[in-house]
């Protein structure tokens, strides 16, 4: 018989075996080293990616997803009967939801690189789009012009009139972003690093979907927060503007969105100044993609 004593020596080993093994196991776990505290080398060369890769992976020059979709959701809604049937069938059967992030997501096909300079505008401080240098390959505005007048004009083919409509709707987004009309200093904000609730970040990335995603709101539950009882006579008023004219609006926002405190730790204060005017700038991006769209296919 084995006394107590021998029981509770062997109870110890075995418990401290196991959670030696278990350890070993964790932390030399391909899958779970990003969880370790660790980083893995490989041939004595630090292979830890860095927090702003880790956090945002896919990059960081447009609205984010949820924003975007906002945009779409809304429009939806306020589509005539004439348009709503054009989208249904362009678009077969998917919404404005659905394809309002199709041209970050081509940015994986070399064929669509060409379509990388028409996500923004550069106009320095006190320039007019007129008198601003004009990007090579075009921006924001220049293929807003160009797909609009495609689509009025007709005669496209489905493909490249699906194309077209989906980059009416991404770009109507982008350009109500107050940092996509770039003062041509620091890439839309994407060069002023900072810190967001302790975490890595710059004031582009901030704007285009730190405030939204800190919400922890779906898109559809965030676009019936902001479109809550909207007047049709401020729908008229908005749809009546030009998308050269929503360039200078974001413009107008810039001195905003550049107040930074001087340490650049962004957080609640921030939030509580700006997220008012995210929201806006979103439901006019909805309204007014809605607005072009029913201007398209109204006969």
């Amino acid at each position: 018989m084995y006394n107590n004593q021998t029981i509770i020596s062997t109870c110890n080993t075995l418990i401290t075996s196991i959670f030696v093994i278990l350890s070993i196991a964790l932390f030399a776990s391909p899958s779970l080293s990003g969880y370790s505290g660790f980083a893995s080398t490989i041939k004595g060369k630090n292979t830890k990616m860095s927090h702003d890769k880790l956090i945002h992976p896919s990059g960081h020059f447009w609205w984010g997803q949820i924003g975007h979709r906002v945009t779409g959701w809304i429009a939806q809604d306020l589509l005539n009967p004439q348009a709503r049937q054009a989208v249904e069938r362009i678009l077969e059967g998917n919404s404005l939801a659905e394809v309002s992030t199709w041209m970050d997501e081509v940015r994986s096909d070399p064929s669509f690189d060409y379509m990388g300079p028409w996500h923004y505008v550069t106009i320095p401080p006190d320039q007019t789009y007129e008198t601003a240098d004009k990007a090579e390959g075009g921006d924001v505005l220049w293929a807003l012009d160009k797909v609009i007048n495609e689509l009025k004009k007709g005669g496209l083919s489905p493909d490249q009139e699906a194309i077209n409509l989906k980059v009416l709707v991404h770009l109507i987004g982008d350009l109500h972003q107050p940092l996509h009309v770039g003062n041509g200093t620091d890439r839309g904000g994407n060069d002023v690093r900072l810190e967001w609730f302790g975490n890595q970040s710059n004031l582009h990335r901030v704007w285009d979907s730190e405030m939204i995603n800190s919400k922890q709101l779906s898109f559809t539950e965030l676009a019936d927060f902001i479109d809550d009882g909207l007047d049709e006579s401020v729908v008229e008023e908005w749809q009546s503007t030009h998308w050269h004219d929503w360039a200078i609006e974001s413009q107008s926002l810039l001195d905003q969105a550049y107040d930074l405190p001087e340490n650049g730790r962004l957080s609640y204060e921030y939030m509580f100044k700006n997220f008012d005017t995210v929201q806006l700038r979103l439901l006019q991006a909805g309204v007014r993609m809605a607005g072009v769209i029913n201007d398209i296919y109204k006969n």
